[in-house]
């Protein structure tokens, strides 16, 4: 009997794991998915590593890092995306900066949080 509870319990972990592996929920999925659309068609430039983006380049960039991050499971919210790959360079551990047309240049993560927030206005969330 103690090796099935050991056995299960073992197998409750593992499903949990895997579990982990991408956002918790589909609502943040959808999240993730219109951030890096929202930026992808902002107009915006991206600033990393010391060069400036077209905001098609810049949301490709991000996906790349958003499919890395999720396959090894850190992804589980639009937060998470925001925090782990759109704030700063992995490799460099720069900021990154958002500039759009008629503004001055920001930090990446208070452009991503206001377009979140504004997701979330108009999803209900």
């Amino acid at each position: 009997m103690r090796i099935a509870s050991i056995a299960i319990l073992a197998l409750l972990a593992m499903l949990n794991a895997a579990m982990a592996q991408e956002p918790s929920r589909p609502v943040a999925r959808h999240e993730i998915d219109q951030l890096l659309s929202s930026l992808g068609q902002s107009g915006c430039r991206f600033f990393r590593n010391g060069t400036w983006y077209d905001a098609a380049q810049a949301a490709s960039h991000l996906k790349r890092k958003y499919g890395y991050l999720e396959r090894k499971g850190l992804v589980t919210s639009a937060e998470s995306l925001i925090d782990l790959a759109a704030t700063k360079s992995s490799i460099s551990g720069q900021p990154y900066l958002v500039r759009c047309p008629g503004s001055t240049a920001i930090p990446s993560k208070a452009w991503f949080t206001e377009q979140l927030a504004g997701i979330r206005a108009r999803d209900g969330n």
